[in-house]
C-alpha cells in the first residue's frame, strides 16, 4: 500500500486499530460493566487486579509494537521477505515471553498484591480473579504479534472483524459465568476472568484461519521457517525493551495510584473505578492513532520521507483532537444518560457521585490525545530509547505527584486525578521539542 499524508489515509488505517489495540481495555471494560451489577465488591476488586493485568498485558504489547515498527520499515523498503522474517520472529519471541510472564503471575501473583492491597476481601477477589485470567496471557502475547503483522503492512481491516468476535463472545460468556446461568454456578469475578482467557482463545484462533488463508502473505513467505533469525530476535528486543519499560511505567504508575485510592477508602476507589471506564472508553481512538502513527512514520522512513514525519505526525494529532471531543463531550455533559446502561442503579448515586470529577476526565483526555500521538511518533522513528528518556522523566514526577497528593496529603479526587494532565502536556512538549530537532533524522533500523 502506497502511503500518504491525507487525514482520510491516517483514518482509514487507524480506524481499525482503535479496536485492535484497546482489545484488553474492552475486555477489562466489559468484565467491570457486568462486575458492578454482579457485586460492589467484586466491582472495586476489579479496578485494581484489571490494571494490574493491563500492565502484564502491555508487556506484550509493548514487544509487538517495536516488532511492528520492523515490519512497517521493511515494509517500506519493499523487502518482502524481510517483513516475513520480522514478523515470524516477533511471534516466536512473544511465544517464549508468554511462558515467562505465566510463571511469574502463577507464582508472585499474590505476594506482589500483598505488598499494595490492605482489605483481606479485596486481595481475595484479586487472587480469584487472577488465576484463570492468567491463562489469557498465551492467546494474548500471540494475538498482538497478529495485529502488529497486519498494522505494520498497514492492512488493518480483519482487526475490526477478530476484535468483535473477541468482544461478543466476551459479553456471552461474561454473562452465563458471572451470573450463573444454563446450569452453572454464578462465579462472580472469578467466572469474569474465565470468560476473558476463553474470549481471547476464540479471536486467536479466528485470526490464525485467516492469515492463513490470505493470500497476500504469500509474497511475505512467513509460512517458510527456514531457521531462527537470533540477530533479527534481538533487533525486535532491543528496539521494543525501552517501549516495553514505557508500558511498565505507565500502567505500573496507575496502579500504584488505584492502590493509594485503596487505602482511602472503598467510596473514592469505586468512583475512581468508573471514571477509569470512562477514561478507557473514550480514549480508544487515541489508541488506535497512536498504533497508527507507530506504522506510518516508519513506513514513511522506509520511503525515505523524513521530512513528511513531523507533519504527518501533527495532522494526527489535529485528527485525534477532534475524534476526541466529538465522542467525549456528550459523555461529559450527560453522564447519567450515556453511563446509565452501564452503570445505573436505581438511585444512580455511583453516577451522580462521579460527576463532579467528570471534566477533570475530560481534561485528561485533551492532553492524552495529543501527547500520545506524539510519543509515539518519536517511537515510529525508532529513537525508543529517547522516548523512554521521556516518559522516565515524568513518570517520576507522576510518582511524586501522588505520594503528596494522595499518599501523605490528601486533597481530594479532583487534584489527584489532575496529575494525568501535567504527565501528558508534559510528554507532548518534551517530544514535539525533540522531534523538531530532526536528531532522529541518521538514525537506522
Amino acid at each position: 500500500m502506497r502511503l500518504k499524508t491525507s487525514y482520510g489515509q491516517i483514518f482509514s488505517i487507524s480506524m481499525p486499530i482503535m479496536l485492535g489495540s484497546a482489545a484488553q481495555n474492552l475486555i477489562v471494560l466489559c468484565d467491570n460493566i457486568f462486575l458492578f451489577h454482579y457485586s460492589s465488591l467484586d466491582f472495586e476488586a476489579s479496578g485494581l487486579v484489571g490494571v494490574f493485568y493491563l500492565m502484564i498485558a502491555a508487556i506484550g504489547y509493548g514487544f509487538s509494537r517495536g516488532g511492528q515498527i520492523l515490519i512497517a520499515r521493511r515494509s517500506g523498503e519493499h523487502d518482502y521477505e524481510g517483513t516475513g522474517a520480522a514478523f515470524q520472529s516477533l511471534f516466536i519471541f512473544e511465544a517464549a515471553l508468554s511462558v515467562l510472564m505465566f510463571c511469574v503471575l502463577f507464582w508472585f501473583g499474590q505476594p506482589i498484591f500483598s505488598l499494595f492491597v490492605k482489605n483481606q476481601e479485596i486481595l481475595q477477589k484479586c487472587m480469584e480473579y487472577l488465576g484463570p485470567r492468567s491463562y489469557g496471557i498465551f492467546f494474548s502475547y500471540l494475538g498482538v504479534s497478529l495485529v502488529a503483522y497486519y498494522t505494520g503492512i498497514a492492512r488493518t481491516n480483519f482487526i475490526i472483524y477478530d476484535t468483535i468476535v473477541l468482544i461478543m463472545v466476551n459479553i456471552i460468556l461474561n454473562w452465563i459465568f458471572i451470573f450463573g446461568k444454563f446450569g452453572i454456578q454464578p462465579m462472580g469475578i472469578k467466572g469474569a476472568a474465565l470468560a476473558s482467557t476463553l474470549a481471547e482463545v476464540v479471536a486467536f484462533i479466528v485470526f490464525i484461519i485467516y492469515i492463513f488463508y490470505d493470500k497476500i502473505n504469500h509474497k511475505y513467505k512467513l509460512w517458510k521457517f527456514e531457521r531462527l533469525d537470533f540477530a533479527l530476535i534481538s533487533s525486535t528486543f532491543f528496539i521494543s525493551t525501552p517501549i516495553v519499560f514505557q508500558s511498565i511505567l505507565g500502567i505500573g504508575s496507575w496502579f500504584l495510584f488505584f492502590s493509594y485510592i485503596e487505602n482511602i477508602g472503598r467510596q473514592e476507589l469505586a468512583i475512581s473505578n468508573l471514571l477509569r471506564n470512562v477514561y478507557l472508553i473514550l480514549s480508544i481512538p487515541s489508541w488506535g492513532y497512536a498504533a497508527g502513527i507507530n506504522t506510518l512514520v516508519s513506513n514513511f522512513i522506509g520511503n525515505k520521507k523524513r521530512q513528511a514525519v513531523l507533519p504527518l505526525i501533527i495532522k494526527t494529532a489535529k485528527l485525534n483532537l477532534v475524534t476526541t471531543i466529538i465522542i467525549s463531550l456528550p459523555v461529559i455533559l450527560f453522564p447519567e444518560f450515556f453511563l446509565y446502561p452501564f452503570f445505573g442503579t436505581d438511585d444512580m448515586m455511583l453516577i451522580r457521585d462521579s460527576k463532579p470529577y467528570l471534566w477533570v476526565v475530560f481534561g485528561i483526555l485533551i492532553a492524552f490525545a495529543t501527547g500520545v500521538v506524539f510519543i509515539n511518533g518519536l517511537i515510529g522513528t525508532g529513537k525508543t530509547k529517547q522516548a523512554l528518556w521521556i516518559q522516565s522523566v515524568f513518570t517520576l514526577l507522576y510518582i511524586v505527584y501522588i505520594v503528596f497528593m494522595i499518599k501523605i496529603y490528601y486533597f481530594g479526587l479532583n487534584l489527584a486525578w489532575s496529575v494525568e494532565i501535567v504527565y501528558w502536556l508534559g510528554i507532548l512538549l518534551m517530544s514535539f521539542m525533540y522531534l523538531k530537532s530532526n536528531k532522529w533524522h541518521f538514525f537506522k533500523i
